[in-house]
């Protein structure tokens, strides 16, 4: 035990700089998602065809092919097109891709199991689309997607990991360089599951709540 918390004392520093970006990656990959995933969705609930058919094969595409291989054609294969990225770049777009598929599966499934009568009440009383879905449907369906949405939020958190196979030293590439320095794989790794643990648990408490609440109402 003293040895672990002797390594611990020497390693967290290090280990802390992949935290860093292990947030950074996290938060801005939920940004584009959750403001993908809603485009998707709206466009499969819009009732034109033409924009259903695209937002639907796109989402398929886009859940049909490994997250990592997502990140190496971002990072590697663009480039060769004139669209180059940093590492960092890469793993957000690649992340934020990839999760705006299952983003927009959440929120599609809250609109549609809204009760289609305050549809009609609301084009009854000369509401377009735009403003029905801005007035009645997304403040209620945000609401009954927020545990699924919470749930994806961690699957990202431990998901960001898989920057690593594009040089983004976040925590587990830099728990990775630590391990293969010193050879002390039980201690670092220990420590790296430690760190992914305590950021993930803020995030297990805030989806309880959210379920806790859903099932109130």
């Amino acid at each position: 035990m003293d040895g672990f918390l002797s390594d611990a004392r020497e390693f967290l520093p290090i280990l802390l700089q992949g935290v860093w970006l292990t947030i950074l990656i996290t938060a801005g990959s939920l940004v584009v998602s959750t403001a993908l995933g809603l485009v998707w969705a709206m466009m499969r609930v819009s009732g034109v065809r033409a924009l259903s058919f695209f937002a639907a094969t796109f989402i398929n595409v886009i859940r049909g092919i490994p997250i990592i291989v997502q990140l190496f054609y971002i990072y590697f294969v663009l480039p060769d097109y004139g669209l180059s990225f940093s590492a960092v770049q890469a793993a957000v777009l690649g992340l934020g891709l990839a999760y705006s598929a299952y983003q927009a599966e959440n929120f599609r499934a809250a609109i549609e199991a809204i009760d289609k009568g305050q549809v009609e009440a609301a084009q009854t009383i000369g509401m377009g689309w735009g403003l029905t879905m801005r007035r009645v449907l997304l403040p209620q369906a945000l609401r009954t997607a927020l545990p699924p949405y919470g749930n994806v939020m961690i699957m990202m958190l431990k998901d960001s990991s898989q920057a690593s196979t594009i040089t983004v030293a976040e925590l587990a590439l830099q728990g990775k360089l630590v391990a293969s320095a010193t050879f002390k794989n039980t201690s670092v790794f220990s420590l790296v599951a430690l760190m992914y643990l305590t950021l993930s648990l803020p995030l297990i408490l805030i989806v309880r709540h959210f379920e806790k609440q859903a099932r109130r109402r």
